[in-house]
């Protein structure tokens, strides 16, 4: 099935692509946090203190309404 990209203002993040990498979440993380002036250091202390599940979760806790994240 072809779908239409829908117009949306949010970041979109595919998990299962290159984008899903824990590294690359923690980078854009970081950006966000720059962006919003949310204290990075907390944010990232929280993203690495469980396992990948908990990377994602940290990041959709904070940032869930700037980003759209797929799996």
């Amino acid at each position: 099935m072809i779908l239409e990209k829908q117009k949306t203002n949010k970041i979109t993040i595919d998990l299962t692509g290159p984008q899903g990498n824990a590294f690359v979440l923690l980078g854009i993380a970081r950006d966000l946090c720059l962006k919003t002036k949310t204290d990075w250091d907390t944010v990232h202390a929280e993203m690495t203190s469980g396992d990948y599940e908990n990377l994602v979760q940290t990041l959709d806790k904070y940032f869930g309404e700037i980003i759209i994240m797929y799996k």
